[in-house]
């Protein structure tokens, strides 16, 4: 019985690794998809970040894109600078601000958005019918997996 334990442990010890290896690699090339242009990579994710969340305070948005807020606050003012993003008054708080993405903050989004979309619909293109069903169940139970 424990060498069972063992050898199922080992295998999902081993598929943990070969899946991390695999979406750390799939990660890279999606954000190298990207077009080029002035937007940094943090830039960009923390432009994400706001677009998808609606709008974030400054602490906030640094917690989420994993950044310390003096880090945040030079990307902020670098897409402020471009008018894609606008601080607001907080609602209740009047010694926050809340970060949004502008109505061009939303276009640059959108563009990325679809640029990345695109170079992997032409990748998914392919791939075999039976490839993309594999994959197609493989991205609902990552997606079940991320949320916990």
């Amino acid at each position: 019985m424990e060498r069972v334990m063992t050898t199922e442990r080992t295998t999902a010890d081993t598929l943990a690794k070969t899946l991390r290896d695999a979406i750390i690699r799939f990660s890279r090339r999606v954000r190298q998809a990207r077009p080029v242009g002035d937007l940094t990579f943090s830039q960009l994710s923390a432009l994400t970040s706001l677009q998808l969340a609606g709008a974030l305070t400054p602490r906030e948005l640094a917690d989420m894109e994993r950044v310390q807020p003096p880090t945040m606050t030079k990307i902020v003012g670098k897409l402020e600078e471009r008018g894609l993003v606008a601080r607001t008054p907080h609602p209740t708080d009047g010694r926050q601000v809340i970060l949004a993405p502008t109505d061009e903050g939303r276009a640059v989004y959108a563009f990325h958005e679809r640029a990345r979309n695109e170079w992997l619909a032409v990748e998914l293109a392919r791939l075999t019918p039976e490839e993309r069903e594999t994959l197609a169940h493989a991205a609902e139970i990552l997606q079940r997996v991320a949320r916990g």
